[in-house]
């Protein structure tokens, strides 16, 4: 199956957004709490996983499908992405000397996690060509959407 450049965009779109709300707010909850930089990532990582399920599974439902059937149609869907994105933005905020413990009112913060989030996105594009291509990732959403 041909997958177009747009639409792994499109997909990751909206997997960022996801991804964006639950990384920012763990890293914001995380960082204002004082928890050690493991526990912010872990806070970021599983909000993340959470939103990112969350705006798939609300468009799912839409369609008419039960509660279960499209819990497994967000899980097929985003389970890849997400992980990829994860593990590029916290990577990169981890690696970014500083940026863990910079705090909310510092700029390096804040540059690191915008910079985590584009590197994320822009790694994860081709994932998820190759994902739908094979017919997985948001090619499951798409079929829902369909059926």
């Amino acid at each position: 199956m041909r997958t177009s450049w747009s639409t792994a965009v499109s997909a990751t779109l909206h997997c960022l957004t996801g991804c964006a709300i639950g990384e920012v707010l763990g890293m914001v909850v995380g960082t204002a709490l004082g928890l050690p930089g493991w526990g912010t990532v872990v806070l970021a990582i599983a909000l993340a996983f959470f939103f990112g399920y969350a705006l798939t599974l609300r468009g799912v439902l839409k369609t008419g499908l039960g509660f279960a059937a499209a819990l497994k149609v967000a899980l097929a869907a985003d389970t890849v992405s997400i992980a990829v994105m994860e593990v590029v933005d916290n990577a990169v905020m981890v690696v970014v000397p500083g940026a863990m413990d910079a705090g909310l009112s510092n700029p390096l913060f804040w540059g690191a996690l915008v910079i985590s989030l584009v590197v994320a996105f822009v790694l994860t594009v081709p994932v998820n060509r190759w994902l739908i291509a094979r017919g997985k990732g948001h090619a499951v959403v798409h079929h829902a959407h369909h059926h």
